[in-house]
This record gives C-alpha cells, structure tokens and sequence, in this order.
C-alpha cells in the first residue's frame, strides 16, 4: 500500500481523469444522505475519539477496483477534498468479492479495512521517531554490518522494555478552571481566552535529550504515543 500525491499524472485520454485528485472529484457525492459512489468510515482511536471519513474506489489509468492495482480515495469531507484529511492510496489487494479475490494471493480488503492499515501509518512513523530520537536507533556510525544488527536489536529490545514498563493507567489530565473574561480589553472589546486542552503527560520526564533509561523515562517515551494510536 503506497500513499499517491494528488497531481501525480498519468496517462489517460483526454476526456478522461489524469491525477488522483481528478479521479476522486468525478466520484458521485450528493451528501452524507445520499454518498453515491463513497463509503461511510469510522476510525476510531485509543483515547477514546471517533471520527466519520469517506472512501471508494477511484478509476485512473491503469487503476480501478477489479485491476490489479486498485487507487482508494479516503477523505474527511468528499464535497471538498482537504489536503490535509485526503489520502490517495495505491493497493495490491484485491476488492472483496471481485474475480482477483478468488486467486489473489493477498487477502481482500474491503474500505475500511484498508483505511484502517494506512491509518497506523502514523503510529509506526511515531514509533521510529521514539526510537531514533531518544533511544539512538540511528547512532550506528563506523561499524560493522554485525555491530550495526546488534546495535538495533538492542535499541528495539529497550523500547519493548518501555512498551511493557508503562503505567496500565494513564496519568488523569489536571482540572483546569475556565480563564477569567478580561473586562479591560480596550477600545477592541473584551479579549477572549483560548480554551486549553490538558494533555496527558508522564510524571516524569527524560533527564536530557537522547539518554535512553527506561526505568525513568518509559512512561514519558509512550504516553503521548498511545493516545493517538488506532484502536486496532
């Protein structure tokens, strides 16, 4: 599964889609009541959060949902397309209950399926930066390709240790009381106070950047991490 930029062309007729982009705007769409060619999904996340997105299979050049690539569209709003909630996805597996599923051999995988696997995309970039940044994954300079192999085994044995040495409970957010209105706001009124979200944070936190010592900073390395990671 590969994520596509929107513009990224492709050959087609000329009356035809030629980028993604192109391909998800001639989708059908006429409101949540009436989503035509999308699909209703629901991500769901371990703090708790659900969000609704729509997704459907998009045809563009050699893509489509019965050839062997097939180009998913998922998006927050399929009337818009925001850059920043669209994803363009690229997938060898195959559509449920198409002829490719018979022989395939990937297993198929219906919209929200493949939605969601993309969508842990996240948490393992997440994951690699925890790793890199605080636990030297990278910090494999001048050795050997054995050294190297051992470093990281190492670097991923700490972080299972972190993983496992997290508190079951996370860390209760502090009761924050409401900002006080500012009554002398001068000549353009009261000032108003952005609202704080309490972040749920470890009791600890590392002594100083880039020192590995689980028994310390386990909590601090994955508390934020799981928050924001998929349900499953």
């Amino acid at each position: 599964m590969l994520a596509l930029k929107p513009h990224q062309g492709s050959w087609a007729p000329v009356d035809e889609a030629h980028t993604p982009i192109d391909a998800a705007r001639e989708l059908a769409w006429g409101g949540p009541q009436a989503p035509g060619a999308w699909t209703k999904v629901v991500r769901r996340f371990r703090d708790g959060r659900s969000t609704v997105w729509w997704a459907a299979d998009a045809v563009l050049g050699g893509y489509g949902p019965h050839q062997a690539v097939r180009l998913i569209v998922a998006t927050a709003d399929p009337a818009t397309l925001p850059a920043k909630a669209t994803w363009y996805l690229a997938t060898n597996l195959p559509r449920p209950g198409s002829v490719r599923a018979a022989w395939s051999p990937h297993p198929a995988a219906g919209l929200a399926e493949i939605v969601r696997l993309y969508g842990l995309r996240t948490w393992i970039e997440q994951g690699y930066k925890q790793v890199k940044d605080e636990l030297g994954w990278a910090d494999f300079q001048v050795r050997s390709d054995a050294a190297i192999r051992r470093h990281w085994a190492l670097v991923a044995c700490a972080f299972t240790f972190c993983r496992h040495a997290r508190p079951a409970d996370p860390v209760p957010p502090p009761h924050l009381p409401p900002a006080p209105a500012d009554t002398d706001g001068g000549e353009r009124g009261a000032h108003r106070h952005s609202a704080t979200r309490a972040t749920v944070l470890a009791p600890r936190r590392p002594p100083r950047p880039r020192l590995a010592d689980p028994l310390r900073t386990a909590a601090t390395l994955v508390a934020q991490l799981v928050e924001q990671a998929p349900a499953r």
